[in-house]
């Protein structure tokens, strides 16, 4: 595998579209329960092909990411062969930015001597979903890139 297999409740949401990976195998609901019960092993490739498949289209789309911890908050918007990342830290060790009143300190402090705010650009080193997938295993979640555009308009002022 390329990735990592898709939890149950993944499946579960994808039921339509592995069916349809399936049919494209000519793998019917009967000989799909045969691969099950006889060849398990047949069975378990084909989830971890449909799971990198899957994988595969989600990161190819991906364009923002989000990675939050207890003081840092990292930002990043993917392109085809660099990411370019905004980290904000805490200079107040209290502050907890996984909770709401962190995130409204943060609101409230963003532009004092209390943010550390950083900004850098990496060149991919190895293919682009990969090291995408490697920040998603690290914590990092997709976003709609709202919070990424808003910091990144102000400093470009």
């Amino acid at each position: 595998m390329k990735y990592i297999r898709l939890t149950k409740e993944q499946f579960e949401e994808l039921h339509a579209e592995f069916t349809s990976f399936l049919a494209a195998q000519a793998i019917d609901k009967a000989e799909w329960d045969s691969l099950k019960l006889n060849k398990p092993e047949v069975a378990e490739q084909e989830l971890d092909v449909f799971s990198d498949l899957i994988w595969e289209g989600v990161l190819s789309r991906a364009e923002f990411l989000e990675h939050f911890s207890k003081n840092h908050i990292f930002l990043f918007q993917c392109f085809e062969t660099y990411v370019q990342s905004i980290v904000l830290k805490s200079l107040v060790v209290e502050i907890d930015f996984l909770t709401k009143d962190g995130l409204q300190w943060l609101s409230d402090n963003m532009f004092t001597d209390a943010i550390e705010m950083k900004t850098g650009k990496k060149n991919f080193t190895e293919d682009r979903n990969s090291s995408i997938f490697e920040l998603i295993k690290q914590g990092a979640f997709l976003s709609d890139g709202q919070l990424f555009k808003q910091i990144n308009s102000i400093l470009e002022l």
